[in-house]
């Protein structure tokens, strides 16, 4: 589906686009067919797909997918998809994508994630579907570049923060590429990037220390300017703080972003009594 083809559709079901819905629609074919490359989509793969609007990307997906699963929030999007798609290896979900991650938990460790994802709400998709046992074996998403650059980042970048921690606990960045304003219609007033994120193959950590991990990264982070044994003292002991960092060689006037991920795990172990 073209430019046209997507205005035309659109003009014709007299669909306004909702901004608050994150409704950009990707239409530029070299950039639909680089994320379903970047994919590796075999016959045997499920794929998970958020926010398909008009289905471009869809159609790529049926293509190449032995099963996809779309969820749609806006009912008069999945009117059309119910009447553009039917496939057989094909199911539409008219749902809000993020309240079903949350509530209906399900086991998405053999899907990949292949999605130009709805900005409004890519953050807190990511962080709900990459964590643990259960999130899909592969990402590749369509987000806002400073999105993007967050997901990608390493310790002492401006972009380095929570969210580059929750997911690349469980996910390994593999690259990104930038995507044009002039790719979507309507074109968004942000850059854009495709991300290709890939489930480790061992976790980091087990998973009953996964919350206090959280607890650690985002009380860190929680005031940057400050040092973080200063703000882990909320929670912790002072003399538990300063023998793990002493134990891991951390300066007692380090701050956040300085810690690696590989550190912030550690430190997760050394506080919880598990190494």
């Amino acid at each position: 589906m073209n430019l046209n083809e997507m205005r035309e559709v659109l003009a014709k079901r007299d669909i306004q686009l909702t901004r608050s819905l994150g409704q950009n629609f990707l239409h530029d074919g070299n950039q639909l067919r680089r994320i379903v490359d970047a994919a590796e989509i075999s016959p045997v793969d499920k794929i998970l797909e958020i926010g398909p609007g008009l289905g471009p990307l869809t159609e790529l997906l049926l293509q190449k997918a032995g099963r996809v699963l779309a969820i749609e929030m806006d009912a008069r999007l999945v009117a059309f998809l119910r009447e553009r798609f039917s496939h057989p290896h094909f199911e539409l979900l008219h749902a809000d994508a993020l309240r079903i991650l949350k509530e209906e938990p399900r086991d998405w460790s053999d899907w990949k994630l292949v999605a130009n994802l709805p900005y409004s709400v890519a953050s807190p998709i990511l962080v709900e579907l990459a964590a643990g046992r259960r999130a899909p074996k592969k990402i590749v998403a369509t987000l806002q570049l400073e999105v993007a650059q967050r997901l990608m980042a390493g310790a002492d970048d401006d972009d380095y923060g929570i969210l580059t921690l929750l997911v690349q606990l469980d996910f390994v960045p593999r690259g990104w590429f930038k995507i044009p304003p002039g790719c979507f219609f309507p074109a968004p007033d942000v850059d854009s990037a495709g991300v290709v994120l890939e489930r480790r193959a061992a976790p980091l950590l087990p998973e009953n220390l996964r919350a206090s991990f959280v607890k650690i990264v985002k009380r860190a982070f929680s005031q940057r300017r400050k040092m973080i044994l200063k703000l882990l003292k909320a929670d912790w002991p002072k003399e538990k703080l300063e023998a793990a960092f002493g134990a891991l060689n951390i300066s007692l006037l380090e701050r956040a972003e300085k810690l690696t991920l590989e550190q912030f795990v550690a430190l997760t172990k050394i506080l919880c009594g598990a190494s």
